[in-house]
This record gives structure tokens, C-alpha cells and sequence, in this order.
């Protein structure tokens, strides 16, 4: 299904869209049948335990293994039948980095470019302005064993970007990085999107999953449990609540008799009413206390966090909200 833009425009046309993708190994299915469907200009993050198949999916979109089941496209190209055009359009971080420590980070580059078949000058151009870009042109001469790891992964997705891919699929790219390191690293991914690349992320790290994708998909059990915004996620797990604090104990008395069901301090003067933190339900929130012409000293909106929805879309089924799982 196309998605709607957030302006309400035209859809946004599908980079990556995978309809039944399966794939198993032996006895052990990885992928049960999962579609997915990234919008071009956009950073899709798929979340997930070890071994929920994250790493799969990027193989299998980057043609690296065969699906073994499922039709999937990628920038327009049918993976089944034209896996080199695929290759072409498409540039790939994995878990490990692929720069040679052996060679300076230059060489590194240079080696990507005679991999793409670039004419020499056109390789040094691109080698160079990427180098400058991810603010490696000072070490370009040293050997690349001598870099943080932060900078040998900024060379890595350099030397991903030497063909010009319009869809990139950066396989948990901070792993092992410094907070800082891992910040540099985002802003290379958001600077990348508003260039119009697309981005498929995968991350074991929640925030950096809040902070980058524009839609996340959390893989369980060789399925998708739940997919949708950071926001929209967050409201399928119970435990948003709204909080009214007041200074005035008749103030707080008339809001608590106006709003049923919500659970009182009589000591702090506040009130906790259950929410999931949607305009609609705040907003029934005010009529009340305007009804009751009571005015909040404070108030808050609590919603759960990235983390409460993965521990419970991936933990037992006993402890999963069912109706995240429909």
C-alpha cells in the first residue's frame, strides 16, 4: 500500500518493498514470511533480539544469500531477475568493517573506485571530496589501522558512497562505538537522507532507532510484531498516563471529581490519568478540567519508551500486549 506523505501529498515511492520474504536454515526459520515497504528518501530501522534475522533481511535485499521465498524489489528491479542492476543501485556498512588496515584510508578509497570501474581522474575527484566530507582528509595518508574506530567507520561508509548508491543498508553501524563517535555517525545518516539517499538501518540500540528512522519495524519469532513510527509504537504498550499537579487542594479536588478514573496523591495534590499520549485524548483531558473551570498548575505526558516496546513485543508471549501483535 502506498504511503502518504506527512503533508498529505502524493505517496512516496517504494526503494525496498518485500512481500512473504522467507528464508530458512535447516530445521530454524528465520524469516516467516515478512513484507516490508521503505518509502525512497526515508530511514527504515528494523529492530530486533539476536538472531531475529535482521542481518538476513540486509543479505538477502543486498544479494548477498537467496530468499526462499517472497518477491522483493529494490530501486525499482526485480531481485530475482535482475540482481546486477540491484547491485548497482545499492551500497552496503555491515557489522564488520571492510577497510584494509593494511593501506591508508586514500587507498582504501581508490580501491573502491577501480571496483566500480570510475576512470581514474573521476576516482581521485570522488576519493577526494568524499575524504573532505567525512572529515578524513588530514589521515588519508596514514594507515588505516592507525584510526578510531569511529573514523573507520565513517571511511567504511565512505567508501560505501564511491558508486553513488541511492539506497544504502548500514547493518548496525555503531556497534562498538563511543557516544560520541555514534552521535557524528547519525548526522552522517541524516545528512545522507536529506540528500535523497535511502536508508535501511538495523540497530540493537532503541534510541538510535528513535532518533534516525522514520519508520521502525520490530522483527520477533521470523515476523514482523509490530511496525510504524517511533510515536506510534509507543502507544501500543500500556502505562502512558497524563499527570495534574496543583498547588490549591481545592483546585485539585474539583479536577479530581471531574476526571473519573484517575488515581489520586491527596499528599503531592496530583492526579495520573491513563492516556496514550494522542492529542484526542489530552485534549478530553482539558474539556474536563474546563467543564469543571479547574486549571492545572503542571502538567505532563508520559508515554512509554522504545525500550518498553521491544522487552514487550520480543518477550514471552504471556507479557506481550495482544493487541500489538495483530
Amino acid at each position: 500500500m502506498p504511503t502518504s506523505t506527512p503533508d498529505g501529498g502524493r505517496p512516496s515511492p517504494a526503494a525496498v518493498s518485500a512481500l512473504g520474504l522467507r528464508k530458512s536454515y535447516g530445521d530454524r526459520t528465520v524469516l516467516d514470511g515478512i513484507d516490508l515497504r521503505i518509502p525512497a528518501g526515508s530511514v527504515f530501522a528494523l529492530l530486533g533480539p539476536n538472531g531475529a534475522g535482521k542481518t538476513t533481511v540486509v543479505k538477502i535485499l543486498s544479494t548477498l544469500i537467496a530468499a526462499d521465498g517472497g518477491q522483493v524489489q529494490v530501486a525499482g528491479h526485480d531481485l530475482a531477475t535482475d540482481p546486477q542492476s540491484v547491485r548497482a543501485a545499492i551500497g552496503v556498512t555491515g557489522q564488520f568493517s571492510a577497510v584494509d588496515g593494511l593501506i591508508t584510508g586514500e587507498e582504501n578509497m581508490l580501491l573502491m573506485a577501480d571496483l566500480h570501474h570510475l576512470p581514474r581522474r573521476e576516482g581521485r575527484r570522488v576519493t577526494a571530496e568524499l575524504l573532505e566530507r567525512f572529515d578524513l582528509a588530514e589521515a588519508a595518508k596514514k594507515p588505516a589501522s592507525t584510526y578510531s574506530g569511529g573514523m573507520k567507520r565513517r571511511l567504511d561508509i565512505a567508501m560505501t558512497l564511491v558508486g553513488g548508491p541511492r539506497i544504502i543498508f548500514l547493518d548496525e553501524p555503531t556497534t562498538g562505538l563511543d557516544p560520541r563517535s555514534r552521535h557524528t555517525m547519525w548526522q552522517i545518516i541524516r545528512e545522507l537522507v536529506t540528500g535523497g539517499v535511502t536508508v535501511l538501518l538495523t540497530t540493537q540500540y532503541l534510541e538510535e532507532a528513535d532518533e534516525l528512522a522514520d519508520r521502525i519495524a520490530v522483527l520477533h519469532d521470523g515476523g514482523i510484531a509490530a511496525e510504524g513510527t517511533a510515536d506510534e509504537l509507543k502507544r501500543i504498550v500500556p502505562g502512558g498516563h497524563v499527570r495534574l499537579r496543583f498547588t490549591a487542594p481545592a483546585a485539585y479536588r474539583r479536577a479530581a471529581s471531574a476526571v473519573p478514573g484517575a488515581s489520586r496523591d491527596d499528599d503531592a495534590l496530583t492526579l495520573r490519568i491513563p492516556s496514550d499520549g494522542s492529542q484526542r485524548a489530552l485534549r478530553a483531558v482539558l474539556d474536563r478540567l474546563d467543564s469543571a473551570g479547574v486549571e492545572a498548575d503542571e502538567l505532563t505526558v508520559h508515554t512509554p519508551d522504545l525500550d518498553d516496546v521491544f522487552f514487550a513485543l520480543t518477550g514471552d508471549d504471556t507479557d506481550r500486549p495482544k493487541e500489538a501483535l495483530r
